[in-house]
C-alpha cells in the first residue's frame, strides 16, 4: 500500500514539472517588461482635445511670414489728389472721382489757415487707402461724403477737431461736428487762434475793392478821342472802331465814350487786335 502511494506521488510530480516550468518562465518575462518600462518610459502623445502647453515645432519648417501677410491692405479707394482741405481726388476701379467732405468747410487757399488746412488733410490721407461713405452728389457733380482713414478715424471730424475746418451748419446738423468745433474754439486750436476768423462761406462772398483809376495816365488826346466798349462785365478792353471783329461779337450794348473815360471810369485798356496803325 505504501509503495502504491509513493508511486502515485512520483507520477504527479513528473506531470506537474512542465507546468511549473512554464509558470516560472512567464513570471520572469513579466518582471523583465516591468523593469524596462521603469528604465525607458514611453512619452504620451497629445490628442487634438488636449492642450500641449507650448507650440509644437515642426522639424525642417523654416518658412517666415512676411509683414504683408500679417497686415492685410485696407480696402477702399486711394487718395491720389488733395485740391484743398475739404476736396480730394480718389482713385476707384481705375477711375478718378472728386470728393467733397460732408459737413465741413475749410478756409480757402488764399485765406488764413487755408494752406495749413490743406497740408493737414494731405498728411492724414494722401496716398492712403480710405473708405468713402457716400452721401449724395452736389451741383458740381462731386461726391459728397465722409472719408474714413485707415485707422478708423473720420477725416471730416479730425479737420474740425484740430481747428482746420468749420462745421458747415448750412448743410449739416451733425452734433459731433458741432461739439468738436466748440472744443476747438475753446482751446484756440488752428484757425481759432485768429482773433477774428472769417467763415469760408463769408470769405467767398467778399469782392475785391474796386481799383481807383481816376488819376490813371492817359494818352495825348484821350479826352477828345471817342472809343467803343462792350457793356459786359467780362470785357476788359475798348475799341477804336465799330468795325472791330472783337466788338462785333459783343452780346450786350455797345457804349461810346471818350478814351480817357474808358480808362479811368471803366478800367479798360486798348484792344490790340483793332488798334489804329
Amino acid at each position: 500500500m505504501n509503495k502504491y502511494i509513493l508511486y502515485l506521488l512520483v507520477i504527479a510530480s513528473l506531470l506537474a514539472a512542465p507546468a511549473c516550468k512554464q509558470d516560472n518562465e512567464k513570471a520572469r518575462e513579466e518582471f523583465r517588461q516591468r523593469r524596462g518600462a521603469v528604465e525607458h518610459p514611453v512619452q504620451p502623445t497629445a490628442t487634438p482635445s488636449e492642450d500641449p502647453g507650448e507650440p509644437v515645432a515642426v522639424p525642417g519648417d523654416n518658412t517666415q511670414t512676411s509683414p504683408e501677410a500679417e497686415t492685410p491692405a485696407v480696402p477702399g479707394d486711394r487718395v491720389v489728389g488733395v485740391k484743398d482741405g475739404d476736396t480730394f481726388e480718389l482713385l476707384r476701379n481705375g477711375q478718378t472721382i472728386t470728393v467733397r467732405l460732408l459737413g465741413v468747410d475749410t478756409p480757402e487757399k488764399n485765406q488764413a489757415f487755408g494752406q495749413r488746412a490743406k497740408q493737414f488733410a494731405s498728411d492724414l490721407a494722401f496716398g492712403k487707402n480710405v473708405r468713402l461713405i457716400e452721401h449724395n452728389k452736389d451741383r458740381y457733380g462731386r461726391t459728397v461724403g465722409t472719408i474714413i482713414l485707415p485707422d478708423g478715424r473720420s477725416l471730416n471730424e479730425e479737420l474740425v477737431r484740430e481747428g482746420f475746418a468749420w462745421h458747415y451748419t448750412a448743410y449739416s446738423k451733425d452734433k459731433t461736428l458741432a461739439n468738436l468745433e466748440a472744443d476747438a474754439r475753446r482751446f484756440k486750436r488752428g484757425l481759432w487762434q485768429d482773433p477774428n476768423p472769417i467763415a469760408p462761406w463769408d470769405f467767398r462772398k467778399q469782392k475785391p475793392a474796386p481799383v481807383d483809376n481816376s488819376k490813371a495816365p492817359v494818352p495825348a488826346g484821350a479826352t477828345k478821342r471817342q472809343v467803343y466798349l462792350c457793356d459786359s462785365s467780362g470785357s476788359a478792353v475798348y475799341h477804336f472802331s465799330t468795325d472791330c471783329s472783337v466788338l462785333k461779337r459783343c452780346k450786350e450794348q455797345v457804349i461810346t465814350v471818350s478814351e480817357a473815360e474808358a480808362i479811368r471810369k471803366h478800367n479798360r485798356r486798348a484792344d490790340k487786335t483793332c488798334s489804329p496803325k
